[in-house]
């Protein structure tokens, strides 16, 4: 892998009882588990086979022989204080890297696809920032050519307010929005989503 693009995957060490909380209170700590083992191999299959260079970013500690294949996906682990502080290191250690493009994505969208990401590699080509916006008022997807440091400062990181703050930090520049899609954060996010029932189903 030798490519000046770069796609950045933040996802956090599956333990039961660490991962998708805020479903968790609706399916139980088991289920919120199985929930985010599945999106993240439906995360893998979206981006195995984009063409650029890629990384995983662990919430807190690499981990060996997983899903995320060595020869596919370097590894790295989060640091910061906060998810702008992890983004903004992860991002600024990209382009001391020499990468041109940088594209940083979550790990909890069933609905994101290949083609998402590659838009947003081309996009780049005549816009200063992508953003895919998220229906709770977040973003499921970042692409930048250089870093801006104040879209990762001074947010109230998981809440409805991210994007639009994020848009007033970004008013000078070109940014293109990709098409909204939903991430799973909450029952309401996959309860008439066929791609669920079987986790919902009485057990």
């Amino acid at each position: 892998m030798n490519s000046k693009n770069l796609l950045i995957i933040f996802t956090r060490n599956p333990k039961l009882g660490k991962v998708k909380t805020r479903l968790a209170k609706s399916v139980g700590n088991k289920t919120a588990l199985d929930i985010y083992h599945f999106l993240l191999q439906k995360t893998k299959e979206v981006t195995k086979n984009i063409s650029c260079d890629k990384k995983v970013y662990y919430s807190e500690k690499i981990t060996e022989n997983d899903l995320w294949n060595r020869s596919n996906y370097q590894k790295r682990e989060q640091f910061g204080s906060d998810l702008g502080e992890k983004m903004k290191n992860a991002i600024d250690e990209s382009f001391k890297n020499n990468y041109e493009k940088v594209i940083v994505i979550g790990s909890d969208l069933f609905d994101l696809k290949p083609s998402h990401i590659n838009d947003a590699f081309k996009k780049l080509d005549k816009n200063d920032v992508v953003i895919g916006p998220a229906t709770d008022g977040g973003y499921y997807l970042i692409g930048l050519k250089k870093l801006h440091l104040k879209i990762f400062e001074n947010k109230n990181w998981g809440t409805s307010t991210v994007r639009e703050d994020t848009l007033k930090n970004l008013e000078k520049v070109d940014v293109h929005l990709l098409p909204m899609l939903n991430d799973i954060d909450v029952i309401e996010d996959i309860k008439n989503h066929s791609a669920f029932t079987k986790f919902l189903k009485p057990r």
